[in-house]
């Protein structure tokens, strides 16, 4: 297999010494007279799970966008592999090792899953318009190891019943599925995973953050993930980052978050009595 097989990176523990996958420094973002980011910054280690919580409003879809290069930021500097990410543009992201999902699925809607997943290779691929157009062996042998990488992935996630089907007649579970396999289609180093719980039931949001777990486990992917549901957030994750109007008001450990008066305050509007 080439370079579009899934690899299963050598698993380390991240080390407090080494350098981080991921460094957010001072990045700030105004839309007009409105402070959507005021100076965030963290640091994630290679295979970790870090949850970037906050109330709505507070500015973790904005800071997603800006990892994806949707927005730019006004200030600051996101740094990937140690390098700035600033001066690529959001097409070129998965091929630098980072993937995503959204908050509102954007998967195409009259096309089967089995297609859905394939459109997550294109970062990966080297044929251009002219050896596509001549079938040469090439794009032969690539499209039929995209086909067998996407088989791969739709039997990992339990979606080989459903392979065939328009992705409008699913229930959302299964459509968070099939993006989350789109995704790792690009065999991403960072994977950013935009409320993956939404529209989930107790059962299935237990499950996800089993699949999540695991996926981290057997890919070894580093995983940021925003999510409102705080049982999820607080099970899976070894570090919290907390978000309140645009600002970073804690970091640290689940437990350390979960019990920071301004955490608390955000979320409730009172300190815990």
């Amino acid at each position: 297999m080439t370079s579009l097989t899934l690899q299963s990176r050598a698993q380390s523990a991240p080390s407090r010494a080494a350098a981080p996958l991921l460094a957010v420094d001072n990045v700030g973002l105004r839309f007009g007279g409105i402070v959507a980011l005021d100076g965030i910054s963290f640091e994630q280690h290679e295979g970790q799970i870090l949850g970037l919580i906050g109330p709505n409003g507070a500015g973790k879809t904005t800071l997603f966008n800006c990892l994806s290069r949707l927005y730019t930021p006004d200030r600051g500097d996101i740094r990937f592999t140690g390098k700035t990410i600033l001066s690529q543009p959001a097409h070129k992201i998965a091929g630098i090792g980072i993937s995503r999902t959204f908050q509102n699925l954007a998967l195409f809607q009259h096309m089967n899953v089995f297609d859905n997943i394939r459109v997550g290779f294109h970062s990966t691929t080297k044929s251009n318009y002219l050896s596509d157009a001549l079938n040469l062996g090439g794009v032969r042998r690539q499209d039929e190891e995209i086909e067998y990488v996407a088989w791969t992935l739709i039997d990992y996630l339990g979606l080989r019943a459903d392979s065939k089907r328009i992705v409008t007649d699913l229930p959302v579970g299964t459509r968070k599925r099939v993006e989350l396999a789109r995704a790792l289609a690009a065999n991403p180093r960072l994977l950013l995973l935009d409320e993956p719980a939404g529209g989930l039931n107790h059962h299935e949001v237990e499950h996800l953050g089993e699949l999540i777990q695991q996926i981290r486990a057997d890919r070894n992917v580093t995983v940021l993930l925003v999510e409102h549901h705080m049982s999820l957030v607080m099970s899976i994750s070894d570090k919290v980052v907390a978000l309140d109007f645009g600002r970073k008001i804690a970091e640290g450990t689940p437990a350390e978050v979960q019990n920071d008066p301004d955490v608390i305050r955000a979320y409730l509007g009172t300190d815990r009595k």
